[in-house]
């Protein structure tokens, strides 16, 4: 972590992360492609249930990035007890409150939805969809804080087998259970929750290997030293994720509002499918973003500053241009990408290739705030951190959502996300430039 070439190890690291990244976010695609075959209110279903997953996913990262900055630093400082208490506090806390979560959520279940912003004829297929994935929230919660705990410890490699093995599965369960034993949506949400469990269980095993932090119920010592610390790791993810969640329910709020005269469904439907792709696609550059944090933690924890700034300047330099040529196929391939998900309803593939094609116009700018933020998350800098990761989703596509559709109705909430990223690369500018400054 110390002494390999800063591109080769940052690249060795990068791919395994990538491939989690994408497969994590491949779990919301396939179950959209697949039920898209059955109707347009079927997709909105489960677009609505996408604000609870970015819940989910807010406590599994807040959990995985906080203990796992931690135990990176601990183990480049070759503090290994703390190491240990750090990595059982860090999953067995979001398994308790997954469980809190789905105790609470099954009984309100249509009230949920509907709070998620479900237009009524998308409501009983919001609440089929969320029912399974309440039930396995906890391992899908602490699954993603195992992730991220092997990727910082150095272990990439086996959170990646356990992530893409989950996701093989539901591939694999999902045409089964929606279709040949006609289950519907339902279905769909049975098979991701099977999955997630399956991988969950192959993440526990990979704390086993000796060379990675084994999570131990002894170490579960849970105290105000330990939370502390994920609170100062993990609260940029957290912040942003719950800012996703926010903007995902006012946006299913905004899509049928400023719909066309009937066409609600169809609206909620396009920018979920159109949320589902950004997503995948900023995966793949958040993965290769979070391959230099492991060696941002260790070298920040034996004091080489100098790997720590070639590494940051190597995975935005890399994910820029990556990003640039995935926006330019998604501008130019925008109406094919939407009617992958549903392409019998032409109302939603035009309002989808437009959003789409907004959204691609300004995608490139986004790598320069998400990969300063994941530097100060990684040396401890929490307040810049958390002020660069609810930018995007927070202090601009919040605003610009309830502002722009005002004055340019349904065409407003289509440019809204473009506006948000734009503005979040020129706030990026004067924290990028300072912290290379300062690691010199």
């Amino acid at each position: 972590m110390t002494e390999t070439p800063v591109p080769r190890l940052v690249l060795r690291l990068a791919v395994p992360s990538m491939i989690s990244m994408v497969v994590t976010a491949l779990y919301n695609v396939v179950d959209a492609a697949f039920v898209g075959h059955l109707s347009t209110e079927a997709t909105a279903g489960i677009g609505i249930a996408f604000a609870y997953m970015a819940f989910i996913q807010a406590v599994g990262f807040f959990f995985g990035h906080g203990s796992g900055n931690y135990i990176s630093r601990a183990l480049g400082a070759r503090q290994f007890d703390n190491a240990g208490v750090m990595a059982s506090v860090g999953f067995f806390t979001p398994l308790i409150i997954g469980i809190i979560a789905a105790i609470v959520g099954l009984p309100l279940l249509p009230q949920l939805v509907r709070l998620l912003g479900a237009p009524e004829a998308v409501v009983p297929y919001g609440c089929d969809y969320l029912r399974y994935i309440l039930i396995a929230s906890p391992f899908m919660m602490s699954a993603l804080t195992l992730n991220n705990q092997l990727r910082l410890q150095g272990n990439a490699r086996f959170g990646m087998i356990g992530i893409v093995s989950g996701a093989i599965l539901n591939i694999a369960l999902d045409p089964l259970l929606i279709f040949t034993l006609d289950m519907g949506v339902t279905g769909a949400s049975l098979a991701t929750a099977i999955s997630q469990f399956f991988a969950w269980c192959l993440l526990l095993r990979g704390t086993m290997r000796n060379e990675s932090v084994h999570i131990k119920l002894a170490n579960f010592r849970p105290s105000f030293y330990c939370y502390r610390e994920i609170l100062a790791g993990g609260l940029p993810s957290l912040c942003r994720q719950a800012f996703n969640c926010a903007s995902v329910v006012i946006l299913n709020y905004a899509a049928a509002t400023y719909a066309p005269q009937g066409q609600e469904a169809s609206s909620v439907a396009a920018f979920a499918v159109v949320s589902r792709t950004m997503m995948f696609a900023f995966s793949l550059i958040l993965g290769f973003v979070q391959g230099f944090q492991p060696v941002c933690g260790f070298n920040y924890g034996a004091h080489k500053y100098e790997r720590v700034r070639q590494s940051y300047f190597f995975a935005y330099s890399v994910s820029t241009a990556m990003l640039f040529v995935l926006s330019i196929l998604g501008f130019v391939f925008a109406p094919q990408i939407v009617a992958i998900f549903r392409s019998e309803d032409p109302v939603l593939i035009d309002i989808g290739s437009r959003a789409l094609r907004w959204q691609c116009a300004a995608f490139p700018l986004v790598t320069l705030g998400t990969a300063t933020n994941m530097l100060f998350q990684n040396i401890r800098m929490p307040i810049r951190s958390t002020l660069l990761s609810i930018s995007r989703q927070g202090l601009f596509f919040i605003p610009a959502i309830l502002i722009l559709p005002r004055f340019f109705g349904l065409d407003g909430v289509i440019m809204t996300q473009a506006v948000a990223d734009i503005c979040t690369f020129f706030l990026a500018i004067p924290f990028a430039v300072w912290i290379s400054r300062k690691l010199k």
